[in-house]
């Protein structure tokens, strides 16, 4: 197993197979944040990760996080906290306002740049990466990102400047996403917030078996149209 670097002309990616196991998952360097290229990576079960100034580097770890929308976990503090909601939940009313919310919730830095929120905003204009909103009031207090595959949708970063309000956006987007024909959302790597909303590890070889099959379903029309997913009780 060796780092590959890739090629400017090419947007081919080697096997994840071949990703480094220390550091897990680091599979190649450098190339481009192009839209075919992104796609691509998706496609194959690869996404970028790096901290400003590195090259960019791309990764698929084993095992890989993931949540089945049917099994997310709601305590009985989010119960009666969701009964009660004062929030209002969107699905691509304000894409680029999510990914900058996402990249300045990082007390440590982060690793959304300035050329990572200009790539996802390119994918989100030609309908393959989709924000989620929490308001309260007009004020934007959570949401989330990702990029679709078919069934299949690739969550990237979420943020939070109100209780509970990223824990909304995944909740309210999960049985919507189910609804609408969706089955899984890679979380990629396991975390003690995300494990405690019942995202799980599975082997690399299955999640990317199941990306293969998942990738070429059709969802509901309506499911990434502009719309409120949820409303708070009057």
């Amino acid at each position: 197993m060796r780092l590959v670097q890739l090629s400017r002309y090419s947007i081919a990616f080697p096997s994840p197979e071949g990703a480094l196991r220390e550091p897990n998952g680091l599979l190649a360097l450098g190339g481009d944040l192009s839209p075919a290229r992104l796609l691509m990576a998706y496609q194959r079960g690869i996404f970028p990760w790096y901290s400003p100034g590195d090259p960019i580097l791309w990764w698929s770890p084993d095992p890989r996080a993931v949540l089945w929308p049917n099994e997310f976990h709601v305590s009985r503090s989010m119960k009666r906290f969701h009964k009660n909601s004062p929030y209002r939940v969107t699905l691509n009313h304000a894409f680029e306002r999510v990914i900058e919310g996402c990249a300045s919730d990082r007390e440590e830095g982060t690793w959304i740049t300035s050329d990572i929120v200009e790539a996802y905003h390119r994918l989100h204009e030609l309908g393959h990466a989709h924000s989620i909103e929490v308001w309260e009031g007009n004020e934007l207090v959570g949401g989330m990102y990702g990029v679709s595959q078919g069934a299949l949708f690739c969550g990237e970063s979420m943020f939070s400047r109100a209780e509970n309000a990223s824990k909304t956006a995944l909740l309210v987007f999960s049985a919507d996403f189910s609804r609408q024909g969706g089955k899984l959302i890679d979380c990629q790597v396991l975390n003690s917030h995300t494990a405690s909303l019942g995202v799980t590890e599975i082997p690399r070889r299955v999640y990317l078996e199941h990306l293969s099959a998942l990738r070429v379903h059709t969802l509901a029309q309506r499911c990434w149209v502009p719309r409120t997913l949820f409303s708070p009780s009057v």
